[in-house]
């Protein structure tokens, strides 16, 4: 299937970076559980709300600080290298795909990166270094000169994907002639859209997921084992 493909959209979720030491949402046990991210409203109504925000993604962070790029992001660059991937679209916000990819290569990050931060006013970029280092020696909040609200470069619950993110999203579903989908269960929207959007439009669908997901029944290959695995000898 990958070998006659001209052009592949690859849509990835959390289970390809489990391997790495980031872990998902919905594994139990999750730190994501410990330190749920906070919702959009809140972060933007309530100062300590923003704060509670801040320590949980340091919390986090630290987490996966160490994270690499596993075997089924290597794999993907590969492909890439070898002139077969037409875009990545990512649900992740470690920065993998990016860490893997060649320079050329279209990563499109859904919900953001949480490599830095950004105003909500001006969209200036703020570095996370900086934003810890007087976090936790004063407590003190981001600020941005131009008196709107910092905040971590990742898309929050409740807040709108960037308009952009998502043509490009859109656009790649529709100019692949196979849609790879690697470690997504497809339960968020707009995920399940991207693949469906593909399938309806001439499309092949492969599924790679250790769990069932929605669109198994509509995949012309579903394999539910582990990523790296599967991947490794393509």
């Amino acid at each position: 299937m990958l070998g006659d493909a001209r052009a592949v959209t690859v849509f990835t979720g959390a289970g390809i970076s489990t391997e790495c030491g980031v872990p998902d949402y919905r594994s139990p046990g999750s730190p994501w559980r410990a330190h749920a991210p906070i919702a959009f409203a809140d972060y933007l109504a309530d100062p300590a709300m923003r704060a509670e925000a801040w320590r949980r993604k340091f919390a986090m962070d630290d987490l996966y600080a160490a994270a690499r790029p596993g075997r089924g992001h290597r794999a993907v660059a590969r492909w890439a290298a070898a002139g077969r991937v037409r875009a990545v679209v990512t649900q992740n916000i470690d920065g993998l795909h990016g860490a893997a990819a060649g320079p050329d290569d279209e990563i499109v990050e859904l919900h953001g990166v949480g490599s830095h931060a950004r105003c909500l006013g001006c969209g200036d970029r703020h570095e996370l270094g900086p934003i810890r280092s007087r976090f936790e020696s004063h407590g003190a909040l981001p600020e941005c000169a131009c008196g709107g609200i910092v905040k971590s470069a990742s898309i929050a619950f409740g807040q709108s994907l960037d308009p952009a993110v998502l043509q490009r999203a859109v656009e790649a579903s529709l100019e692949c002639d196979l849609f790879v989908v690697l470690g997504s269960t497809l339960l968020v929207r707009p995920a399940a859209r991207f693949p469906d959007l593909a399938r309806r439009n001439g499309a092949r669908l492969a599924i790679v997921n250790r769990e069932p997901t929605p669109l198994d029944r509509e995949a012309d290959l579903v394999v539910h084992a582990d990523i790296g695995d599967t991947l490794d000898p393509l």
